[in-house]
């Protein structure tokens, strides 16, 4: 074969881009959480795509925020489902046709049946307004200023059919002050919240983060049981807080 005839395949290889990894989002209400982590996609810091937002409830606003952001939105009303086995059981359905690597919980105010975790075992994310495994459940906020706390803050963790129970991946810390009420720590913890939740995520989607036998392991090592955790000052300097001396 002559020179001219010959021709180099590698030049002419074009490498076939990867498949993003594609997360699916559960939510009630507001959907606080998934615009935290809608704008980390859109920065390209998440480490994948959401590919769906699904709500049990028509009204939440966080619809609106998948629709604004060109994600499918999919409202799948529980009241509709006889038990809570029957939704679940439907829910799976949705979101397997999305074929989710990860599955995130952003405000999803339904108590999972055990058919629905081991389903998703290992690839489903909650945040939780708290230091866990302090304050699990309702109302955390109340609750820690009734104790007379002076920390309080929140948690990513895997989940597992106890709630709130599931391994710790991260923490942030936030200090009280005396004179805190609810609303004053609301605008805090959501920060904390939104400034963990895509780390977490992204970590998860780019394979560092994953739940072994012992329990959430990072690049490898086995995390502690609090997982890592911001300190309230670490915490205040990423978001630009001021910090009381």
């Amino acid at each position: 074969m002559s020179d001219e005839q010959s021709t180099d395949t590698l030049n002419d290889f074009t490498a076939e881009q990867a498949d993003a990894r594609r997360i699916v989002v559960l939510i009630s209400g507001n959907g606080s959480n998934l615009q935290a982590l809608i704008d980390a996609q859109s920065y390209g810091e998440l480490g994948g795509e959401i590919v769906a937002v699904i709500s049990n409830k028509a009204d939440a606003y966080g619809l609106q925020r998948a629709r604004d952001a060109g994600i499918d939105a999919v409202v799948l009303p529980h009241h509709e489902y006889e038990n809570r086995e029957a939704f679940d059981g439907a829910l799976i359905k949705v979101i397997e046709r999305h074929e989710p690597d990860l599955v995130v919980l952003a405000g999803f105010m339904r108590i999972l049946t055990p058919m629905f975790v081991h389903r998703f075992h290992g690839r489903l994310l909650n945040i939780h307004p708290s230091l866990l495994p302090d304050y699990q459940g309702l109302n955390t906020h109340a609750r820690v200023l009734a104790d007379g706390c002076t920390a309080h803050g929140v948690s990513v963790h895997f989940v597992t059919e106890e709630l709130d129970g599931g391994p710790v991946v991260m923490q942030a810390c936030l200090k009280l002050c005396e004179g805190d009420t609810e609303e004053s720590i609301i605008e805090r913890i959501h920060a904390r919240e939104h400034l963990i939740y895509p780390i977490a995520v992204r970590w998860f989607l780019e394979g560092r983060l994953q739940l072994g036998p012992k329990g959430p392991t990072l690049d490898g090592m086995l995390l502690p049981a609090q997982g890592m955790r911001l300190s309230h000052e670490d915490a205040a300097e990423e978001l630009d807080e001021e910090i009381d001396d």
